[in-house]
């Protein structure tokens, strides 16, 4: 029974929508949040095979407006990141510990399965570092590279081929959505610690070791460089200190003026053709630097029977494309993004990852291993202002005429080259200032980098991103079941309501308490609200107290963040009532009523 004079305020909701046309809503935003069927809606039937067409090949949008304007733009940018795509591609085909013209062949025929099935303008197709060490660490695991190189190889393009079935199932059941535990904090310590173990990597190359460590924690890979002195070569540390010192000077120049971009972007292909002419002249196998060794001519071999399913490597192939091929979503999809926005156009998920998936299934099938859109290539593309996907394909008919004419002059590379190469790629990608803003702006989010840094070097690199992930899933469920609350308070001479701890000037409201939640009402949470509630009363409670005054109304902001309550969890929470009376008598009462 309710006394004379209290006061019943209750919020009602309208009668909430029946379960099928709920769980359809839902299932719509989470799967289909873009809406792609928007367009086909009232449209003829040629109409909509010509839109169906263009959504699910993007190439036939862009390509019948394409003119000679947009192609000399197109023509330059493709032919700067194919004088990139060489030196990357023979460099990293190394760091996977496959024959250097497997690099080179993936850099042909990927880029151009982009090009029908992407929708990035700007993103460049290639092979990426950490992608390659990954690979090699964990097929290497199973069969060595040395004891048994065609059957590695044949592995590493079966994993190739499950990366793309992988990206492709992902994007054909948009479930995009698992990429995006993939944190910005998870990603940059993920990169600084393969780029940490890739350097170190690479003494192996600058000192001309023979005999080197198949793991890729930092304590056995310096054990591996320290334990084989006798084998150290001053001249390939000269020679890749000066190539070293070379390609990190034009890095240097491209911050100081961008629009000398195209000096860093050619710098390794300049490395790569003096260390041939220097190798050649001074007969450098001679004085202890080794070199590539024979690059034969022609286009890709066809590989789809090479591939692999023995029941004895499947679990491993399996797992290193899994691995692999979020790893590779997660930094080509970024890096589409990234470049989009700054143009104000838009990069469609699940089209990258049919189309990342597309271009690994058929390159495993064309003699390539697994390729996305790595964020140097990307950039020196977006920077020598390519205008369409077509750069792709100029980079792809410059990899055709340097397999079909050139391919053989490379086997002068000195090996040393390709590690002065890789170590300045890597330097790059150890953003230690963006750790430092974690640090700074949250806590929490620094301790996932470091757990990726700190499990990638001290570890393995697939622990180490499964350790920072579970970190990163693990907040997430935490913000949910432990929202954050706070007390308002007005700001003085306005009509905004902040926290009062935020805001120390604001002023709290004689006998009302008013709080906001940070998170909707779920059956995870209902019980600690609740109990985060009453204690928030009780304080206010005791300060009254001391103060001789009363607490008369309690007053929940649910409306920061939040969706409509009876569209989401907040259906635990259909009635609150508010009893305004002296605190004896005051109650809140949250009716559990369920989904």
């Amino acid at each position: 029974m309710r006394s004379p004079g209290e006061v019943v305020h209750k919020v009602n909701f309208t009668t909430p929508r029946n379960f099928t046309t709920s769980f359809k809503s839902d299932l719509k935003e989470t799967f289909f949040p873009d809406d792609p069927f928007r367009q086909f809606k009232n449209e003829p039937p040629l109409r909509k095979a010509k839109k169906a067409a263009q959504y699910f090949f993007p190439v036939f949008e862009w390509l019948p407006k394409y003119n000679f304007r947009l192609f000399r733009y197109d023509l330059l940018s493709g032919i700067t990141i194919a004088s990139l795509a060489i030196p990357q591609g023979i460099s990293y085909a190394k760091l996977a510990n496959i024959p250097s013209i497997i690099g080179l062949y993936s850099s042909f025929v990927p880029p151009l399965v982009y090009t029908i099935f992407g929708s990035s303008k700007d993103l460049a197709v290639g092979t990426v570092a950490a992608a390659s060490l990954l690979l090699s660490s964990i097929v290497g695991g199973v069969v060595s590279p040395k004891d048994d190189p065609t059957l590695y190889l044949h592995l590493i393009f079966t994993a190739t081929f499950f990366t793309g079935v992988f990206q492709a199932a992902l994007g054909l059941f948009r479930l995009g959505i698992l990429v995006d535990f993939l944190s910005h904090s998870t990603i940059t310590g993920f990169m600084g610690g393969t780029a940490t173990i890739i350097c170190l990597q690479q003494l192996k190359g600058m000192f001309g070791l023979t005999h080197f460590t198949s793991k890729t924690d930092v304590v056995s890979v310096m054990r591996a460089v320290f334990s084989q002195r006798h084998e150290w070569r001053w001249e390939s540390a000269v020679v890749g200190l000066c190539f070293l010192v070379f390609l990190l000077f034009t890095r240097f120049l491209k911050k100081k003026k961008e629009k000398l971009f195209w000096v860093a972007a050619i710098a390794p292909m300049v490395t790569v053709v003096v260390g041939c002419v220097f190798a050649y002249l001074v007969h450098a196998e001679k004085h202890g630097i080794q070199i590539v060794g024979d690059l034969s001519k022609g286009l890709n071999p066809l590989s789809i029977k090479a591939l692999n399913f023995d029941s004895r490597y499947l679990p491993s192939t399996i797992k290193a494309g899994i691995i692999t091929g979020i790893l590779a979503l997660a930094e080509g999809i970024a890096v589409g993004r990234s470049f989009a926005i700054v143009k104000n156009d838009q990069v469609d998920g699940n089209k990258e990852m049919i189309a990342f998936g597309m271009m690994n299934i058929v390159g495993s099938f064309t003699s390539c291993y697994l390729t996305t859109g790595p964020f140097s290539k990307s950039a020196v593309n977006y920077n020598a202002g390519c205008k369409t996907a077509m750069s792709n394909v100029v980079m792809s008919v410059c990899l055709m005429l340097t397999l079909l004419f050139l391919a053989p002059l490379f086997k002068f590379t000195p090996l040393v080259a390709l590690s002065a190469i890789i170590m300045s790629a890597m330097l790059g990608l150890i953003e230690y200032e963006k750790a430092y803003h974690f640090f700074k702006v949250d806590k929490f989010d620094f301790c996932i980098c470091m757990a990726a840094f700190l499990g990638v070097i001290f570890i393995s690199m697939d622990i180490g991103l499964l350790l920072s992930v579970g970190i990163s899933v693990l907040r997430a469920l935490l913000y949910v079941a432990r929202p954050s609350t706070s007390k308002l308070g007005n700001l003085p001479s306005s009509t905004m309501y902040v926290d009062v701890e935020q805001y120390p000037s604001a002023t709290e409201i004689q006998g009302i308490l008013i709080l906001q939640l940070g998170s909707p009402i779920y059956f995870a949470n209902c019980t600690y609200i609740r109990e985060r509630i009453s204690r928030w009363v009780e304080d206010e409670k005791e300060t009254l107290n001391s103060s001789s005054n009363d607490l008369d109304h309690l007053i929940l902001d649910l409306g920061d963040g939040n969706s409509k309550p009876q569209e989401r969890g907040a259906r635990e929470a259909d009635i609150i009532e508010i009893h305004r009376l002296h605190w004896k008598r005051f109650s809140l009462l949250i009716n559990q009523r369920g989904n």
